[in-house]
């Protein structure tokens, strides 16, 4: 499979519809449509879980509702198999919490005329040293 030309504008547009579902307390379980039942992974501060069942009980173990979210660059590469590497870099607030800077990166696989989200790493950038 070739390079996707289009890979910007995929990455773009998939944090944007993303974040969108992500950050609607109403519409957050939905997130889960993204992900294969076996062959996604997600990392979340650290902890590693595999496939969208489990992935679901994680987003619905997040005990915020409200989150707040600027996002200050999305970086996109295309990945030899015609999918694509994004890296996102922003800040976040949940609730009454302190804003935090946080990082997500995801790898779309192409599957068909789409993609699911392959890998998901996701951590706050805390620096509690």
């Amino acid at each position: 499979m070739a390079l996707n030309p289009q890979y910007e504008d995929i990455g773009k547009g998939f944090v944007q519809q993303y974040y969108s579902i992500f950050d609607d307390p109403a519409n957050r379980a939905n997130v889960v449509n993204f992900y294969s039942a076996t062959e996604s992974f997600m990392t979340f501060e650290g902890h590693q879980i595999q496939g969208a069942p489990k992935i679901l009980e994680k987003v619905q173990s997040l005990s915020f509702q409200k989150i707040t979210r600027v996002i200050t660059t999305v970086d996109s590469q295309p990945t030899f198999d015609g999918g694509v590497l994004i890296n996102v870099l922003g800040r976040l607030q949940t609730d009454d919490d302190q804003p935090h800077a946080y990082i997500q990166t995801f790898v779309l696989k192409p599957v068909g005329v789409s993609f699911f989200v392959q890998h998901d790493i996701f951590r706050l950038a805390l620096h509690d040293v």
